[in-house]
């Protein structure tokens, strides 16, 4: 199957996958702190195993050990300047609550959460620039983060008044914004004047800080025992499966070899 329809058909899989939180907080009627409970640890998990044992692989096949390690620490460093700076993440929603924000501000966090969409398939694209095996693994762990984000979204835009289709049509068509920064990324990625290794080493990045400063802090702050526990047999469940997934990916998903030869061709050089 050709790269390119493998790369819309997962983004655009993993952006509505990632709404189905927010649907199910339209719509169900089991309590979402449940589901949020489950959520949060699995992408946690899924977000750790994807850039250990898929991302930085790939990037380390590709590149130097020590630039790959500093370009990971850039890309952490960044994206913790970039939600100091600009509250793109989770933290926004409390904040917006806490201080009685008002309808104007349900859509700024709609632009922040639509640009953070397209940060995501930023990711994704460099992904896929290296095989397509490796585009569906980080998109599955892309997919996994946003499912308790978009219960935020959900909940907050439902607090302000708004219709409930006009909440989910917003949210599908933020989310789908991930598949113009994929193709973006995949379509002129050889014209990019950076190396592919660097762009995977900064996803690593990406994905390790959002792992460690805003999921699993929310999993320590926890204060019953029992949940705590279960929450940390889901974070070992969600790196199980993202690795499962990573090698039957990689044994069945052939590489596209004109990204890849360029690739090493680039670094011989």
């Amino acid at each position: 199957m050709d790269t390119w329809l493998i790369l819309i058909i997962a983004t655009t899989a993993g952006s509505l996958l990632s709404l189905i939180g927010g649907v199910y907080l339209l719509y169900g009627k089991w309590a979402t702190t449940k589901l949020q409970r489950i959520a949060v640890p699995f992408a946690a998990g899924a977000l750790l195993a994807a850039a250990f044992l898929d991302v930085l692989p790939e990037a380390l096949e590709i590149g130097e050990i020590k630039s790959v390690l500093i370009a990971t620490l850039c890309g952490f460093l960044f994206f913790f300047v970039l939600e100091r700076s600009l509250s793109w993440f989770h933290h926004h929603h409390e904040e917006a609550e806490a201080h009685g924000h008002t309808q104007r501000n349900v859509w700024l966090i709609v632009i922040g959460d639509t640009l953070h969409n397209f940060l995501d398939g930023l990711a994704i694209g460099a992904a896929f620039l290296i095989s397509p095996a490796t585009g569906i693994v980080t998109t599955i762990a892309i997919a996994a983060h946003e499912i308790p984000q978009e219960l935020g979204d959900f909940g907050l835009m439902m607090s302000k008044g708004m219709r409930n289709s006009r909440v989910l049509l917003v949210n599908i068509l933020s989310a789908l914004v991930t598949v113009l920064g994929a193709s973006f990324v995949f379509g002129f990625g050889s014209e990019l004047p950076v190396p592919e290794w660097e762009l995977l080493a900064v996803t690593a990045g990406f994905f390790l800080y959002i792992a460690a400063s805003d999921i699993i802090p929310t999993i320590h702050a926890e204060p019953r025992r029992r949940v705590a526990n279960i929450q940390t047999i889901v974070l070992i469940v969600g790196v199980i499966f993202v690795g499962v997934t990573s090698q039957i990916a990689h044994s069945y998903i052939p590489h596209d070899d004109h990204h890849v030869d360029t690739t090493h061709e680039n670094h011989n050089n």
